[in-house]
């Protein structure tokens, strides 16, 4: 019994951390968050580009650079596994090897969705059910359910607060000065 509960006590450690953490305020050095050449990708990104992001939570996950830096705010709240279990599901539709297929769909489910697995996202045991019957036969959709509840909690949990943060905030700021 005592094993059961030691997901639940790491998720609510990682949840008091996150509540205590003030990393996202502290982000003044973006060179962390963006990919490839940082001072060259920040000197690319536009005021419009960044604004564009608060557009709607699709618009930021399609660009590169407000990829990165939500998976930066992400760490900062220690709940960056949704993003990454998200990420790994759209991979995953794209692989065509049916031999591929079933051990990428084995590594996404040991990864994230089974209980205890090192990065679990949050979803209900209905769906965590559903993803585990998928299994037995895995097709590009076995985790479609899972991902549109992920994909649903990221928007209307953490995009509005990436959207608050200091990460967001600071980032638009420095695109705006490089036009003064």
């Amino acid at each position: 019994m005592a094993a059961l509960l030691i997901p639940w006590r790491n998720r609510g450690m990682r949840t008091r951390l996150g509540c205590l953490s003030h990393k996202s305020d502290s982000y003044n050095d973006f060179t962390a968050i963006l990919p490839d050449k940082p001072n060259r990708a920040l000197k690319r990104l536009s005021t419009e580009e960044a604004t564009r992001w608060a557009d709607s939570f699709d618009v930021l996950l399609s660009h590169k650079y407000g990829l990165a830096a939500f998976r930066a705010f992400l760490k900062t709240e220690f709940s960056e596994e949704n993003l990454e279990f998200w990420l790994a599901c759209e991979d995953f539709k794209k692989t065509r090897s049916a031999a591929k297929l079933a051990a990428k769909a084995q590594r996404i489910f040991e990864e994230f969705i089974d209980v205890q697995a090192p990065r679990e996202v949050n979803i209900d045991f209905q769906t965590r059910e559903l993803t585990r019957r998928n299994m037995q036969e895995p097709s590009h959709s076995c985790f479609d359910q899972a991902q549109g509840k992920v994909h649903s909690l990221m928007e209307k949990d953490s995009y509005p607060r990436f959207l608050r943060s200091k990460i967001y905030t600071d980032l638009l700021s420095q695109t705006q000065r490089r036009l003064s």
